[in-house]
């Protein structure tokens, strides 16, 4: 499979090779008709994450619709590495840092309910 936007080999800044789990994140645009698109138009990337992903999933589809599970466990991963980034002053998001920070703190707390 050709790599897309990013390319499966493009890690998030702030991660390392000691998190055990990675996961493929892959956004294709619906077509009008329902297929997926065509050509150039997936961005996929990997994540490396120390959190189990399948597992905050499963616990999470118990109070909420497997859509809502999906983009809560996926959001809070993504953003927790943004976080970990914009803690070096030095970087583009750092002036996002405590707004990251607490949405953060939010979504893990909303994690720690479910388990």
């Amino acid at each position: 499979m050709p790599a897309a936007y990013g390319g499966p080999q493009a890690l998030s800044p702030g991660t390392t090779m000691s998190n055990p789990h990675r996961y493929r994140i892959t956004v294709t645009p619906i077509e009008a008709d329902g297929l997926p698109c065509t050509g150039r138009c997936t961005i996929e990337f990997e994540q490396r994450s120390p959190r189990n992903w399948m597992r905050e999933l499963e616990g999470m589809q118990r109070q909420l619709s497997c859509t809502e599970a999906a983009s809560a466990v996926v959001a809070a991963g993504l953003l927790e590495t943004l976080a970990a980034s914009a803690r070096n002053d030095a970087h583009l998001l750092a002036a996002l840092q405590p707004e990251l920070g607490g949405l953060v703190t939010k979504l893990q707390a909303l994690r720690d309910v479910q388990q």
